[in-house]
């Protein structure tokens, strides 16, 4: 790879489909979508990088084709359910070799710490950099940068649903054949959820968007994080909602693949 610029790509998966809450991408506060609070936030990252929104092929999904579009954003058309796929795919397409996988439910997703992952990827020689394992940053915060070369290992090898639908579980469930860093928050507030999987979620994140509308591209998680640490009841809003909750119900999927074989 020596001797050119690393194309980074910021793949945004997102999807108009969720059991939970139908369309909450698209759900509207202060008549702007969420996925709009997430791009604009993304594109504040420092480190040069191509924005593509990764969708996947159900008819359901246009309105955020049609958001793409009108925003200039380049986009992405792949599978529905084989996320993994959808990734690869698209990391080829448009010659990524470091991918940062960012999940379109997140709209807080704070831009300074994802050029920290990258500062981490880019200096270190490694195939997968995260802050999710273990998690110390707000559910919401999450961020993955992993190279093309193990994104393309795990499309030919990943069998398991978990591992398809998810991404990266295939890259960091084999530590012994990928090189992997974890980088951690000061202080370990993982227990904070600031993602949209559901109506509670929505009203918890409407509230900080209001707080934050007029700074939407200078706060950062620290500043949510205090604000809610002087606004403690909005903590209850959400408090009973388990983290990952999606990859939680795909590893019961996993079970019944494996029964199958």
């Amino acid at each position: 790879m020596k001797g050119h610029m690393k194309n980074i790509l910021i793949i945004v998966q997102a999807r108009y489909g969720s059991t939970r809450l139908l369309g909450k991408v698209m759900k509207k506060v202060l008549e702007k979508p969420l996925l709009w609070y997430l791009i604009k936030r993304l594109e504040q990252i420092k480190t040069p990088n191509k924005l593509i929104i990764a969708t996947g092929s159900a008819k359901s999904n246009q309105p955020l084709i049609d958001f793409a579009k009108n925003q200039k954003i380049a986009f992405f058309i792949g599978s529905e359910d084989d996320v993994l796929d959808r990734y690869y795919q698209t990391a080829k397409k448009f010659n990524g070799d470091i991918i940062v996988r960012i999940t379109g439910d997140c709209p807080l997703t704070d831009p300074n710490i994802i050029d920290k992952g990258l500062k981490v990827f880019l200096k270190g020689n490694y195939d997968y950099v995260s802050n999710v394992h273990p998690s110390t940053y707000p559910d919401g915060f999450d961020c993955e940068i992993f190279s093309f070369k193990s994104l393309e290992a795990a499309w030919k090898e990943a069998k398991l649903p978990s591992e398809r639908e998810h991404v990266t579980p295939y890259i960091w469930k084999n530590p012994d054949r990928f090189s992997l860093r974890n980088f951690e928050n000061r202080v370990d507030v993982h227990t904070i959820r600031l993602t949209v999987d559901n109506a509670e979620d929505f009203k918890l994140i409407t509230k900080i968007i209001k707080k934050f509308y007029d700074n939407w591209d200078r706060f950062h998680a620290d500043d949510v994080v205090n604000f809610l640490m002087e606004n403690q009841e909005l903590l209850k809003i959400n408090s009973e909602l388990l983290r990952n909750e999606g990859y939680l119900k795909s590893l019961e999927e996993d079970k019944k693949f494996l029964k199958r074989d």
